[in-house]
C-alpha cells in the first residue's frame, strides 16, 4: 500500500511529464503546420520561407526532449523480452536494475555535457547560421529533458527495489 508522500509525488511526476508531453505535441503540431506553409509558399507561390529548416531543425530537439521524459515514465521504450523466461524473475530484476542504473549513468552523463555545451554556447554567442537564433536555450532543453528522464529512470529503480513496480 502506497503511503500519501508516494501517492503525491508520483501524481506530481506524472502531471509533470504529461504537461511536457502535451507542450512537445504543440511543438510538434506547430512544425507541421510551418512546413506546410512552407510547401505550399514555395510550390504555389514560389515564395519559399527562408530558415525553415532551421526552426525545425530546433523545434525537433525541443519536441524529443519534452518527450523524452512522460515515455520514459510511462515505460514506453523499445524493449525486447526475449530471455525473460530463461532468467526467471530474479534475472528480470536483477536486469531491470541494472539497466536503468546503468541507462541513468549515460543519460547523466549527457545532462552535465549538454549543461556545459549550454553555458559555453550561451558565452560565446553561438547562434544558428541563417536565422541568427539562439542555441543555448536547446543545449539546456537537452539537459532539462534528460534530467527529468534520468529522475524517472532513478525513481522506477526505487519502486523496483521496494517492489511496487510491476513489469
Amino acid at each position: 500500500m502506497k503511503n500519501r508522500d508516494d501517492i503525491a509525488v508520483s501524481r506530481l511526476f506524472a502531471s509533470t511529464t504529461k504537461v511536457l508531453a502535451t507542450v512537445s505535441g504543440l511543438f510538434l503540431l506547430g512544425m507541421v503546420v510551418l512546413i506546410a506553409t512552407d510547401v505550399i509558399r514555395r510550390y504555389v507561390f514560389s515564395i519559399p520561407m527562408l530558415g525553415t529548416n532551421e526552426i525545425v531543425q530546433l523545434v525537433t530537439v525541443a519536441a524529443v526532449m519534452m518527450a523524452l521524459p512522460y515515455c520514459t515514465a510511462s515505460d514506453g521504450h523499445v524493449r525486447v523480452d526475449i530471455l525473460d523466461n530463461a532468467i526467471g524473475a530474479a534475472g528480470r530484476f536483477v536486469g531491470d536494475v541494472f539497466s536503468r542504473m546503468a541507462t541513468s549513468f549515460v543519460l547523466g552523463v549527457l545532462v552535465w555535457r549538454a549543461a556545459l555545451k549550454a553555458l559555453d554556447a550561451q558565452e560565446y554567442g553561438d547562434a544558428t547560421n541563417m536565422l541568427g537564433l539562439p542555441i543555448w536555450p536547446f543545449y539546456g532543453l537537452i539537459a532539462a529533458g534528460t534530467a527529468v528522464a534520468v529522475l524517472a529512470l532513478l525513481l522506477q529503480i526505487m519502486l523496483l527495489v521496494h517492489g511496487k513496480l510491476a513489469k
